[in-house]
């Protein structure tokens, strides 16, 4: 796609109008969780679904957001395939809505053909990212999980520069290569003076259909090991789980609420973890 925003959708008032509009959509949400990685392949917009998905299955009023640009994957793994309704006479944009009430956008709900890439800079992303939250109907959420691509660039910048509040929860797998990418994300938190709610250790060991066995697939522990040294809360460790990316793949998310299996209670943990550290804030 060419560098313009999606279609113009909202249009492009004078910036203080816009710092007014997003301060006021901010004043509606409790808790902005922006869900990071130092490196690709972590899992990352993974755990964002899921932990989404199982804060609105207990009640919440949740808002996911993707700000992947550039590789946005949300809308395929919650098995979203329209377009979000643009209202262009009132620069609004509406939300597509899963199971639970889930509110959901992502850019490539307002691209005309979602095989398009998406070619910015970064001044035109730092805009857009700020249309998705000030000119969209999220209306009073509990929640808004923030889906960032990986490292320390205008996304997660963006996000931690514009969205007041905002706490960051950091995934990784336990191997040393991304270990040392996600230490360069909490020094990033810590640059930017923006709070770290937790770490996550996904893909941390895989059980073992046949035997019940842990198989230890990329070691296991080091985000454990991580979060003990720097002081930080380990939200929970996700093990890997092959019926993920089968429901990612064919755009049926699992109901990890009512699963016992593989990833089940580990989700589950991960909710009850964001809970209590959220509520410790309050």
């Amino acid at each position: 796609m060419s560098e313009s925003t999606p279609q113009d959708a909202c249009g492009h008032g004078p910036d203080i109008e816009q710092e007014d509009r997003l301060q006021r959509a901010l004043d509606q949400i409790r808790f902005k969780l922006l869900v990071m990685s130092g490196k690709g392949g972590v899992g990352k917009s993974t755990v964002a679904a899921y932990l989404a998905l199982g804060l609105a299955a207990r009640g919440y009023a949740v808002g996911l957001l993707d700000v992947d640009l550039h590789g946005p994957s949300i809308p395929r793994m919650l098995g979203l395939s329209g377009h979000a309704q643009v209202q262009e006479q009132q620069q609004r944009i509406t939300p597509m809505v899963t199971r639970h009430g889930l509110k959901v956008l992502s850019v490539e709900m307002l691209m005309p053909d979602r095989e398009s890439s998406v070619i910015w800079r970064g001044p035109l992303k730092i805009g857009v990212i700020k249309q998705f939250i000030s000119d969209v109907e999220w209306g009073p959420l509990d929640f808004l999980v923030i889906d960032s691509p990986p490292g320390t660039g205008d996304e997660p910048l963006t996000v931690a520069q514009s969205v007041d509040g905002a706490l960051a929860v950091v995934v990784t797998t336990p191997q040393e290569i991304a270990l040392a990418d996600v230490r360069k994300s909490l020094d990033f938190c810590r640059q930017v003076q923006m709070p770290v709610l937790g770490l996550v250790e996904n893909m941390s060991g895989l059980t073992c259909p046949h035997c019940g066995q842990t198989v230890e697939l990329l070691g296991q522990g080091g985000g454990q090991e991580l979060a003990q040294r720097l002081g930080l809360s380990l939200l929970a460790r996700l093990p890997w789980d092959g019926r993920l990316v089968r429901a990612g793949d064919s755009g049926q998310p699992l109901d990890l609420e009512q699963d016992y299996n593989a990833a089940g209670p580990s989700c589950r943990e991960l909710v009850q973890a964001v809970l209590a550290r959220t509520a410790q804030r309050s």
